[in-house]
């Protein structure tokens, strides 16, 4: 085992980088990720490939973009009935979890999974609890899916994975195996009905009479309006616009969101202590971060970046937290600027337990992160910048610039790209796309894209020349207008 590092990758749910007190947020309480952050590396620059909880979850464990894995949008957990039985959607795709296991490490997903039916374990685990919902509809009371057996459990389920997590570890150690622990917490999550729940949890106190003055208050944005009109018209389901209306203004969500931010701190400092407890702590390389970001009402916005229409990535829906540290690998108190995605973990914990991936179906966009980790900057890390995808919109960001790319094919129904010098302007609220002041910027990033898509598509899954997500489409009707009434997202590829 000693030959090996183990890896404890925290995920959590719906969770802009600016949440946090070491992202420079004053009113929320996490001392300890800030101590983490204080302990090794903190990416400042750090982003999601989407801005949906399944596609964010696949692009992490196969290194891929949604056009190369085809999951652009959040699997419909409503459905579930209707799946194939044992479906998940990376059946049958190299994965961290495959991988790593192939190299004697102990697997492990221990939260919430929300890529297939939760029953039974995806391919790669050998260790399994989850819980029945990927749409996240309590904090507490939660059905839990463990190694096989099935129960109700009632507690918060922040406590309830980080306890699971460490017998996980405990048991890995008694036996001497290496291990990769995958700890996707279900929060801070940020939506009805878990937000707007009355129990108190212990850090609801702490945020009672807190302003929340880190949260904009601004006017509802018409794209979030028509956003939501156009899932209504395609849905069967009762959709409820209040929370999309009030919750930018209602301090009790707000207050409550803060509160389950601070929950998972505390299942942060909890796994911490027990690395340090069993003895480990020197070689494991321990990772936080995040699905992807969350609009708590900046741009008028509440939600994902595919709650507007067209989609954003503004900075609120884009932006993670990403800190990694371990002692004597991972110099401490050190950050990062370089825009990074948590895409590129994949490679980078590869890389980290001596493994590389097999790239040659498709070329991955995933980078290896570990040499900057050690101080070092990759010879090969190519342009500054990330990239992005929300179905109809694609992003590229640098330091300086970001540019929204509405896809211009048989029927782009009006909608504009947006260009910001995010440099002058952070808050990104001035639309340069189409000044002629502009045009060299615009045209050299609209190159990078383009290229950049070039080479990481694949046809079955590339929505821009006609191929078909995996199982759930936030934008149907726009497709079909595109493609024809032939156009249906699919289960699975051959």
């Amino acid at each position: 085992m000693k030959n090996k590092p183990n890896i404890v990758l925290i995920f959590t749910d719906n969770q802009q980088a600016s949440t946090l007190a070491c992202y420079g947020n004053t009113e929320v309480h996490t001392p300890n990720l800030d101590r983490l952050a204080s302990q090794g590396m903190k990416f400042e620059n750090a982003f999601c490939p989407n801005a949906f909880c399944s596609p964010c979850r696949a692009s992490l464990l196969t290194g891929s973009l949604p056009s190369q894995h085809g999951v652009h949008s959040w699997i419909d957990d409503r459905n579930m009935q209707d799946w194939p039985s044992g479906w998940h959607a990376l059946n049958g795709i190299q994965t961290l979890p495959r991988l790593l296991q192939g190299e004697s490490y102990k697997t492990a997903l221990v939260g919430k999974y929300h890529l297939g039916e939760p029953t039974s374990p995806a391919e790669g685990f050998d260790y399994w609890v989850t819980l029945e919902d990927g749409h996240v509809r309590s904090f507490y009371r939660n059905r839990i899916f463990d190694n096989g057996e099935v129960y109700e459990q009632p507690g918060h389920s922040v406590d309830f994975f980080t306890e699971k997590a460490k017998s996980f570890m405990q048991a890995q150690v008694a036996e001497d195996n290496p291990f990769f622990l995958f700890l996707p917490y279900p929060a801070p999550y940020g939506h009805w009905p878990a937000t707007k729940e009355p129990e108190q949890n212990r850090h609801s106190k702490r945020y009672a009479d807190c302003p929340m003055d880190s949260i904009p208050r601004q006017p509802l944005s018409k794209k979030a309006v028509d956003g939501f009109l156009k899932v209504q018209a395609e849905s069967t389901a009762d959709l409820d616009f209040s929370m999309l209306m009030r919750a930018p203004n209602d301090l009790a969500t707000l207050r409550n969101y803060y509160s389950q931010v601070s929950m998972v701190d505390d299942g942060v400092g909890e796994i911490m202590q027990s690395l340090e407890n069993l003895g480990i702590d020197d070689n494991t390389l321990l990772i936080f971060t995040t699905d992807h970001g969350l609009s708590v009402g900046q741009h008028g916005f509440w939600g994902h970046g595919g709650a507007s229409f067209p989609s954003n990535l503004h900075r609120a829906a884009h932006s993670i937290p990403l800190i990694v540290r371990q002692a004597g690998v991972i110099p401490s108190a050190q950050t990062s600027k370089l825009m990074v995605s948590n895409m590129d973990l994949y490679t980078t914990i590869l890389d980290h337990a001596g493994i590389t991936p097999d790239d040659s179906t498709h070329k991955l966009p995933s980078r290896n992160l570990m040499p900057v980790l050690k101080g070092e900057m990759p010879t090969d890390w190519g342009d500054d910048a990330v990239y992005s995808e929300q179905e109809e919109t694609r992003v590229v960001r640098t330091q300086k610039w970001v540019l929204f790319k509405r896809f211009d094919g048989p029927l782009n129904q009006g909608i504009k790209d947006e260009l910001y010098d995010v440099e002058n302007d952070p808050q990104e609220t001035t639309n340069l796309s189409g000044n002629g002041q502009y045009e060299s910027v615009e045209k050299e990033l609209n190159s990078l894209l383009v290229e950049f898509f070039r080479q990481h598509v694949r046809a079955e899954a590339d929505l821009w020349s006609g191929g078909m997500p995996i199982q759930n489409s936030m934008r149907r009707a726009f497709w079909r207008e595109a493609w024809g009434e032939q156009w249906a997202p699919v289960y699975e590829y051959e």
